[in-house]
């Protein structure tokens, strides 16, 4: 049901894919408003080439869960496009967890001479925001918690309360959820078929949540098409490149702008 005043907010998922399926597209997803790209989650190879084929321009706000290259790599194409452009030079917001930053510059921002000919810093491109466990953006705020992919606080996910908590690559994380995904929001989780030590396996999700947590989860990150038809067999929800899913309005108290 939508709130006189809030719009319409939607999830569009640009790829849905572990980072061997490079047909399913490394895992991305953005967050609509009134059928305009609101806040996008992670900037992969192929999620940007998608996103960029649907919107015709690339993303303008960007929230970064973690800085396996499956989710960072397109960087390097939105780096140039971003810096030539006039308009979003400098604009671009990188919403970055604090303990990433150092991560993310190693992994994308600390290349010699970011152009050839000289005269730029790869950050002058974006708008970098340090955040902690929780940021606003235009007008709604978000929170921010660490979930448990490969190494300890190298991972986050990120919730629009009432509407949205998307994990991330993460194991399973019952107390963050209980936590986090406590006002009935639309929870995108990874999973596949079987678990590692980084991700997430549907036995280990079957053994770690309640039946009423995973009737709110959507599947992501599995590893191929086959794999997301035995989840769906299995009787739960996969989610499909180019997918769009309806999202609540956010309940969090918005800024009155001025």
């Amino acid at each position: 049901m939508d709130v006189e005043g809030s719009g319409m907010w939607q999830l569009r998922l640009q790829g849905v894919g572990n980072a061997s399926a490079v047909e399913l597209g490394s895992a991305m997803a953005t967050i609509e408003r009134d059928g305009k790209p609101w806040l996008t989650i992670d900037c992969g190879a192929e999620g940007l080439t998608a996103f960029m084929a649907h919107y015709g321009h690339p993303p303008r706000a960007l929230f970064i869960t973690h800085t396996h290259m499956d989710h960072v790599a397109g960087f390097e194409r939105l780096f140039v496009d971003s810096l030539f452009d006039p308009e979003w030079r400098g604009r671009v917001r990188v919403y970055v967890p604090a303990p990433l930053v150092p991560l993310l510059h190693q992994r994308v921002g600390d290349y010699p001479n970011a152009l050839a000919e000289g005269g730029a810093n790869f950050w002058d491109a974006f708008q970098v925001v340090p955040v902690g466990g929780a940021f606003w953006h235009e007008g709604e705020r978000l929170e921010v918690f660490p979930t448990r992919h490969h190494w300890p606080d190298t991972a986050f996910g990120l919730r629009l309360r009432g509407s949205l908590v998307w994990t991330g690559d993460t194991r399973p994380i019952p107390e963050q959820l209980a936590r986090r995904a406590d006002a009935d929001e639309l929870i995108a989780h990874d999973c596949a078929l079987e678990g590692n030590p980084s991700h997430s396996g549907i036995d280990d999700l079957e053994r770690e949540y309640p039946r009423t947590l995973l009737e709110r989860c959507v599947f992501y990150h599995y590893a191929s098409r086959e794999d997301g038809d035995a989840l769906e067999r299995r009787g739960y929800r996969i989610v499909r490149p180019g997918e769009v899913l309806s999202l609540r309005p956010p309940t969090a108290l918005p800024v009155e702008h001025t």
